[in-house]
C-alpha cells in the first residue's frame, strides 16, 4: 500500500503519511482579512469534521490576519500563496502551520530560497501544488497536450527545486478536473516518490456534478492505496465538502464512525412518503456520534428483510411502518410517528 510507506509530515499537531489516518481538508471562502467571518466558518467546519483548513492569502493584510485566526481555531492552518514570495514569508511569521506554493510562480531562485529557508528554520511543511490548467508550455508541447505524464513531470520538477535547497518536508498535490487524467497522474507519481499526496479533483463543479466526479476520482485513487489527505472541491458551502469527504472515506472502509443511512429507491409499491422520510432521517442522524447502520425502507416486500441487515431500521407499509432493531421486528407504528420513534431509539442507543 503506497500510503503505508509515504514520508510522515507533521502539520500543526496532526500527521499525514506513513499509514496515518487520511485527513480531511477544506478551504475557507471568506475574505481572510475578515477575521471574525473566517473564524466562524472554520469553527463550523471543525464541528462538521474538517481536520486541516486552508485560507487564501492574496494580501499582506490576509497574511497578518492568520495570527489572530490561529488563536481562535483548533485545527492546523494552511496558507495558500501565489505569485508573491513575501506573502509566504509573512504567513509563516504569523503562524501558518503549512504553506501551499507553486515554485513556478513565486519568482527567482533567490525568492524561492528565502521561502524555503524560513520554512526550514521553523520546520513548516510546504505543499507543492500543480494543476493541469497551469501546466508549463514546454511540457504541453513535449507530451502533445495536457497529460498525466506532463502533470507528474511538472510536480517532480518543482519538488526538485526545493530538494536542491536541502529541504524535504514536503507534500505534493497534483490536480486536474479530468477525472481519469487525475487518477492516472496519481498512479504514476505514487511509483516515483514517497512524499505524502494531497488528493482531490480540482474544479469538480457544483454540489451535484462535483460530488459525482469527486466520488469517482477519489474512489479510484484511494482504493489503490494512494493519498494521505483529501479535499472534495465543490462550488458551494465548504461544509458540503466535509460531508462528502467523510462519506467517501467511510464508503471505502478508510474511516469508521458516524451513522450510515441506507434507503431503498422508490417504486410503485411505496405507500409512505419515503423520499421525505429518508431525507429527514439523514439530517437527523448527523446529531449522533454512533458507528451504526440505519435503514429506511419503503415497502413490505423487501423492506423488512433489507432493514434486518442494518442495526436499526424502519420499513413502510400503507400509511404505517415497522421498527426493526438488530434483525427483529419491534413494533408497528403510524407513518407520522416513525421518525420520532427512530430518534428516541438512537438517543438511547448503547455505544
Amino acid at each position: 500500500m503506497y500510503r503505508d510507506h509515504t514520508k510522515v509530515v507533521q502539520i500543526g499537531d496532526r500527521f499525514i503519511g506513513g499509514g496515518n489516518a487520511i485527513l480531511i481538508q477544506s478551504m475557507t471562502n471568506t475574505k481572510t482579512e475578515d477575521v471574525d467571518a473566517t473564524v466562524a466558518q472554520i469553527l463550523a467546519l471543525e464541528k462538521a469534521g474538517c481536520e486541516i483548513i486552508r485560507c487564501a492569502v492574496p494580501t499582506m493584510e490576509a497574511a497578518r490576519a492568520l495570527s489572530e485566526i490561529k488563536k481562535q481555531i483548533h485545527i492546523p492552518l494552511v496558507a495558500d500563496i501565489h505569485f508573491d514570495y513575501k506573502l509566504a514569508l509573512a504567513a509563516m511569521e504569523n503562524g501558518a502551520d503549512k504553506i501551499r506554493i507553486n515554485p513556478g510562480n513565486i519568482g527567482s531562485r533567490d525568492r524561492i530560497k528565502a521561502v524555503v529557508d524560513m520554512a526550514k528554520d521553523r520546520n513548516i511543511p510546504i505543499r507543492v501544488g500543480v494543476n493541469s490548467g497551469s501546466l508549463e508550455k514546454n511540457l504541453v508541447e513535449k507530451y502533445h497536450g495536457v497529460t498525466a505524464e506532463g502533470i507528474v513531470e511538472s510536480a517532480l520538477d518543482k519538488v526538485k527545486i526545493i530538494e536542491d535547497l536541502e529541504y524535504d518536508n514536503l507534500v505534493i498535490s497534483i490536480k486536474s478536473s479530468d477525472v481519469m487524467m487525475c487518477a492516472q497522474a496519481h498512479e504514476l507519481i505514487a511509483q516515483k516518490t514517497n512524499y505524502p499526496l494531497h488528493v482531490g479533483i480540482t474544479e469538480s463543479g457544483t454540489l451535484f456534478s462535483g460530488n459525482i466526479k469527486s466520488a469517482v476520482g477519489l474512489g479510484i485513487i484511494l482504493y489503490q492505496g494512494i493519498g494521505d489527505t483529501i479535499r472534495v472541491s465543490l462550488t458551494g458551502d465548504p461544509l458540503e465538502e466535509i460531508k462528502s469527504a467523510k462519506r467517501i472515506l467511510k464508503t471505502l472502509g478508510l474511516r469508521k464512525g458516524g451513522i450510515e443511512v441506507v434507503s431503498c429507491p422508490t417504486c410503485g409499491r411505496t405507500r409512505i412518503d419515503l423520499i421525505r422520510l429518508a431525507n429527514q432521517v439523514e439530517t437527523m442522524v448527523q446529531d449522533f456520534d454512533l458507528d451504526i447502520k440505519v435503514a429506511v425502507m419503503g415497502c413490505v416486500v423487501n423492506g423488512p428483510g433489507e432493514a434486518k441487515e442494518a442495526d436499526i431500521g424502519i420499513a413502510g407499509g400503507i400509511g404505517e411502518g415497522l421498527l426493526i432493531k438488530k434483525g427483529e421486528i419491534v413494533k408497528k407504528l403510524p407513518e407520522n410517528e416513525l421518525l420520532e420513534c427512530l430518534r428516541n431509539e438512537l438517543e438511547h442507543w448503547s455505544k
